[in-house]
């Protein structure tokens, strides 16, 4: 607990301090472990790795029911019946014989299906859980009437509110039967499986709840709503179900009357068809014992779906399920092979349901579970996030109070000094001008954590209702909630994704004998001070998404949507757990998460372009950045005011370098208040930001979520007034927290009314001293909370909808970054200006909203070699602008790791140069004129590429592939290149070796044989085509001035070679082509031209695509434009001046080996051209032609 200081002189010194602590220099980069959980310092993690808590939870499918869609399409949003699907029951009943029942039905709602729909009501992404079925109307009449709403469905409860996309195909009753359970009772859950056309397969797990059997009366929360890009979400209408068991193909008496001979035999057929599928597929999964020699068929069902091209096979007893895919590892064309993912194969599947606490709440694993299949989880009726009912105030001041005079555990951690604030890695600073000293783990502490580890679940019963960690204690109000699964990768012992770590592209072990790491990877987000490399442990974001790869079976993925704390162990391809293995040899992952549901999206693939095709269907794609915000940016903690701003400005004018937007940090504001400006140092804002736009830059300033606790402060006030904070674990006052303000409170940004509210901010006559040229920078939006539990919030604290933080927190970020793109658009009238946020923290979409970058890194070497596997792994979470601060944030670097990490940040999607307030100055000048000139010619090489790096954002946009790819997602045959993260790839065309180490002349990088590459610099071959998955390893120079960058045979890459300050300028610059021909001298390209800065491209078709290609014969040779134009520009009398500005003054050919006699352009006109007989380079001299007409050059 903070003290406030009792007198003002008290209050001035308290300040004093803080502010002298708050700007002293840190002298390591070394995180404090002891404020940051392992897993065996976590409750929830402990009791289910490592298999603990396997015997408490064996499920069985049982119930199940199909939904057929009609021919005809079925809706989005509605309930299976509702969209005209007929059902298929278990016993093999249908639709059809019960079709006068369902007429009577509210909503076309069936009375017998668990979860069919996929949510109509209308509570919104707060978690008001209002829609049909659940939440506080359903509470109420569920009381008062002593039933349940119209919704409910007898045994299954009402339609999930929350859920959004396809309906349900198949839903079902899981039944542990296990006969100790967690909860001491029977326990049972709804599942239900939603197929998309494109192949992806969504099971979702979930307790039942609204009825008289059910312990809750609506469902847990979830944020379907909030992250789901539910418009391109799109149902498999030719699902079927393939079971062991015949059952009428036709729905139409009169046809089974007239010809029943036929349909005798279309039942027969389709019984062997089903049979032999179930056959074929089982066989892949099931394993011989001497109890059971034979598979039993009638244990499993399947799907198939997407033109019979993917199944979803299910065991229903012990629950386990498959997906196949045609042609996956080790099949035919017309097979199916092994599956591509198993889910529960090793029963390591849980859900702890949540549940009263009482006098025998503790002895639940040990209590005798008789009635295990009824379905019933409790006999009270508990209380649900939406009528929470807090605790009285004055009993938890009481205890408060209590406690201090106790002398609690805070009290004896800080001697009974008074503390006056926190630092950012969470150490109270104290009124004596003192600072809390990093804590030293006690060494019976540690053992007994490895202690709790190692027993089984039925010893280790610690945090089940509360759980302290660093002087927090997390109230727990539901008890243990927390769900897992098991999931596998046949055949594949390469995964990548769950980003953010600093660690490998690869997923490495965590689990067994040899692992690589001790921990699972974590996913928490938090605000690591000074992380350390080759860790698990959880940074700023993250996404719960994992990609496989092998040769056999080709790309594969999963995307576990839960959104709270979650743990993931990785066992390697020979480690079963101590579990028997039916699908064989590959890498498994194990997702134990705190809270929510069971929802996992199976990503079929095959390959990397369609998977993150499947994936942007899910979360959405990049967003096209505006062309400025691909330039370079200057940024610093902090330029202390205008002077200093034009200062810099005028050095980067001066030495014609080349950046586009200046960064201003917290110390721009007035005392930490977002949306004002400290008038001391910055008395003219508007000027100052005019000046620098008139040429051709922006600014940047940053807005954090932490809002100061300032009556005065009108930001804070009116958000008080109108009720738009976080709340304590009471759900009544607002959440006080310490951040760089001191004590500040945070906006419920899961609700929609705080997120517009937040929006309006922005706007010019809100955000005082604004501009068109300003935009936006969100850090610590974790969030951060120096004086919280590992410097964030509570997790028991609740937003505006009763909802927990632990439901949420991973949420935060993305919210927070989206509320602030939404504003900056908002802001101008026409709603037409893209904008442009930086954040750190995120989740799955945020590729959405803006860009990201790796946080607070150090300026050592280690930190650049670190890097680039990062930014992968981020790309491989489909978040393309992404970027690591120039230089490193902490420290000094000196001109060679300056140069060396220039050189690859003009490689990477962002790029901006950042430090810390006391790290010395560190502008490209700060080096000497010698370091100077080599830091420009990395940034006038990144200027260089614009139209290229625009161009790959565009096509990340529209196909969902990342901008910056690892090296097998475009050679995904070629083995030797899966671990790969050293180097990597810029589209699918420029390949990148950056240097991570000093004193370097010369590296070694792989070139993938099924192409030729040429050097950026020589344009020289320095590798030819040969094996079609092979990889040639050559070792090439790399002194100081040279960064390894090659292109590849066969493309053609648009650049613009004038040099310019800034992007802006650029703008209307002619293009030079670089044509690298193949080994049959073809090439290809694109390249896309819009107006750089507006959503016109989207809302009116301003834009237009080059795609050009060459063939080059013996004795003649065809170099070809085709453009296709967007309908907004189209229009013949806007077609001159765009012409005229997106001209193509030069085309370089590389790899010729001889002279043309001559070249005509378009038919008739001859065109200059030089060639160089030596380096074998034809450059062609002012074809007069543009990039947006049709043309062509013949040989």
């Amino acid at each position: 607990r903070r003290r406030r200081p009792t007198c003002t002189c008290s209050r001035l010194i308290a300040v004093l301090a803080f502010l002298l602590l708050s700007h002293a220099p840190s002298l390591s980069f070394a995180v404090d472990r002891s404020k940051f959980r392992t897993c065996a310092q976590t409750s929830f993690c402990r009791r289910h790795r490592n298999g603990h808590s396997a015997s408490l939870y064996r499920y069985k499918l049982t119930e199940w029911k199909f939904h057929e869609y009609k021919k005809t399409s079925a809706a989005q949003g509605t309930s299976a019946a509702a969209a005209g699907e007929e059902e298929v029951k278990a016993d093999g009943t249908d639709a059809h014989q019960r079709q006068k029942q369902q007429q009577q039905l509210e909503a076309g709602a069936d009375p017998d299906a668990a979860d069919a729909g996929t949510g109509t009501g209308t509570g919104t992404g707060t978690g008001t859980g209002r829609g049909t079925g659940g939440g506080l109307w359903n509470s109420v009449v569920s009381r008062v009437l002593g039933k349940s709403t119209p919704g409910d469905r007898s045994g299954g409860g009402p339609v999930d509110p929350y859920v959004r996309g396809p309906a349900a195909s198949l839903t079902a009753t899981l039944i542990n039967t296990s006969p100790t359970t967690s909860t001491g009772v029977g326990e049972s859950l709804n599942l239900d499986v939603r197929l998309h056309s494109d192949g992806v397969a969504r099971v979702r797990i979930t307790e039942r709840y609204g009825t008289s059997a059910a312990a809750y009366e609506s469902a847990r929360w979830t944020s379907d709503e909030l992250i789901l890009n539910e418009e391109e979400m799109v149902g498999a209408d030719d699902a079927e179900i393939v079971t062991s068991t015949a059952r009428p193909t036709s729905r139409d008496g009169d046809d089974e009357q007239s010809d029943n001979g036929n349909n005798n035999n279309n039942i027969k057929q389709k019984q062997e068809d089903d049979k032999a599928l179930l056959t074929e597929l089982v066989g892949t999964v099931f394993t011989a014992t001497p109890d059971q020699p034979q598979a039993d068929l009638d244990n499993y069902v399947a799907l198939r779906y997407g033109g019979a091209d993917h199944v979803l096979l299910l065991r229903l007893e012990p629950f386990s399920f498959y997906l196949f895919r045609r042609g996956g590892s080790g099949a035919g064309e017309s097979s199916y092979g092994m599956p591509i993912v198993t889910v529960g194969e090793r029963g390591l599947a849980h859900f702890e349901l949540r549940r009263a606490r009482d006098d025998d709440s503790s002895a639940g694993a040990d209590a005798d579970a008789t009635n295990t299949d009824d379905g019933e989880n409790s006999d009270a009726v508990l209380m649900d996030d939406d009528d929470y009912i807090p605790p009285d105030e004055d009993d938890d001041e009481e205890e408060r109070e209590a406690a201090a005079a106790s002398g609690g555990e805070e009290e004896d951690k800080h001697g009974g000094k008074e503390i006056v604030g926190y630092w950012e890695d969470g150490l109270a600073i104290y009124a004596d001008g003192t600072r809390e000293e990093r804590p030293v783990e006690d060494e019976a502490e540690a053992e007994h954590r490895k202690l709790l580890e190692e027993q089984s679940p039925d010893l280790d019963r610690e945090g089940l209702w509360e759980e302290s960690f660093g002087g927090h204690t997390d109230s727990k109000p539901y008890g243990p909630t927390s769900v897992g699964m098991d999931i596998k990768f046949p055949g594949s012992s390469h995964l990548y994704g769950l980003p953010e770590h600093a660690s490998s592209t690869v997923l490495q072990t965590t689990h067994g004998a040899g692992a690589k790491y001790h921990d699972p990877y974590r996913l928490y987000n938090l605000d690591v001070f000074e992380y350390e490399l080759d860790e698990t442990m959880a940074l700023y974001g993250e996404v719960p998404l994992v990609i496989s790869h092998s040769v056999a079976g080709g790309t594969a993925g999963i995307f576990w949507f839960n959104p709270t704390e979650t743990f993931v162990d990785v066992y390697g391809p020979d480690d079963d757990g101590g579990i028997g293995d039916a699908a064989g040899h590959g890498t498994t992952t194990h997702f134990m998460s705190e809270s929510g549901i069971v929802d996992l999206f199976l990503l079929p693939g095959p390959d990397p372009h369609t998977i993150y095709a499947q994936y942007g269907r899910l979360t959405g794609r990049v967003s096209l950045p505006p062309m400025f915000s691909l330039g370079y940016h200057q940024c610093r903690w902090n330029y202390r005011d205008e002077p200093d701003v034009y200062a810099v400005h005028a050095k980067f004018e001066e030495l014609d370098y080349p950046y586009d937007v200046l960064w201003l940090d917290i110390e721009h504001t007035d005392g930490k208040r977002y949306f004002t400006w400290d008038s001391n140092v910055f008395p003219n804002p508007v000027a100052m930001q005019k000046k620098l736009d008139s040429q051709g830059r922006r600014m940047v300033t940053i807005v954090d979520p932490h809002i100061k606790r300032d009556n005065n402060y009108y930001i804070h006030k009116e958000a008080t007034a109108k009720g738009l904070y976080v709340k304590d674990k009471s759900g009544t006052k607002d959440y006080d927290g310490w951040c760089w303000p001191g004590s500040s409170s945070y906006l419920d940004f899961t609700a929609n009314k705080v997120r517009s509210w937040w929006a309006d901010q922005f706007a010019y006559d809100r955000y005082r001293g604004s501009t068109p040229a300003l935009f936006t920078w969100n850090d610590m939006n974790e969030p951060s909370v120096f004086n919280g539990p590992e410097v964030s919030m509570q997790k028991d604290l609740r937003n505006l909808a009763g909802v927990e933080h632990r439901e949420w927190h991973n949420l935060y970020g993305l919210l927070f970054h989206r509320s602030t793109a939404s504003g900056l658009i908002r802001r101008n009238p026409d709603k037409n200006i893209r904008p442009f946020v930086l954040s750190r923290s995120f989740f799955a979409g945020s590729q959405r909203y803006g860009a990201i970058w790796t946080g607070d890194n150090a300026a050592e070497w280690s930190h650049l070699e670190a890097a680039a596997p990062m930014l992968l792994s981020l790309n491989v979470g489909a978040l393309s602008f992404v970027g690591a601060d120039v230089g490193g944030f902490f420290g000094d670097p000196d001109a060679e790791l300056m140069t060396r990490w220039m050189q690859a940040g003009a490689y990477t999607p962002f790029f901006r140069g950042h430090a810390h307030h006391d790290s010395k100055r560190r502008e490209p000048w700060m080096f000497g004129d010698e370091t100077m000139i080599r830091l420009r010619k990395a940034a006038m090489a990144r200027y260089a590429l614009l139209p290229f790096w625009y161009s790959t954002f565009r096509e990340a946009g529209v196909t969902g592939m990342p901008v910056m790819r690892t090296m097998w997602m475009e050679y995904p045959q070629t083995e030797p290149l899966f671990a790969t993260d050293d180097q990597y790839l810029i589209g699918s065309d420029l390949l990148v070796k950056p240097i991570t180490a000093p004193g370097v002349t010369q590296t070694t990088v792989l070139f993938p044989t099924a192409d030729r590459w040429y050097d950026v610099d020589t344009m020289a071959i320095v590798s030819k085509e040969g094996e079609s998955n092979g990889v040639l390893s050559i070792t090439v120079d790399s002194d100081i001035d040279k960064i390894p960058v090659y292109q590849k045979g066969g493309s053609i890459i648009s650049r613009k070679l004038r040099l310019r300050r800034s992007a802006r300028l650029m703008k209307s610059d002619p293009y030079t082509l670089y044509i690298a021909l193949d080994g049959e001298n073809k090439a290809k390209g694109s390249l896309y031209m819009d107006d750089e800065e507006t959503f016109s491209h989207e809302h009116d078709g301003e834009y237009g695509v080059a795609e050009f290609s060459v063939s080059l014969g013996g004795n003649d040779g065809l170099i070809e434009n085709k453009v296709a134009l967007g309908p907004g520009w189209e229009d013949e009398r806007a077609k001159d001046s765009l012409l005229a500005g997106r001209m193509i003054e030069r085309i370089i050919i590389m790899g010729l080996k001889r002279s043309p006699k001559d070249i005509v352009a378009n038919g008739s006109a001859q065109v200059q051209f030089e060639y160089n007989a030596t380096s074998n380079i034809l450059v062609i001299k002012k074809p007069d032609v543009s990039a947006l007409s049709d043309w062509s050059l013949r040989f």
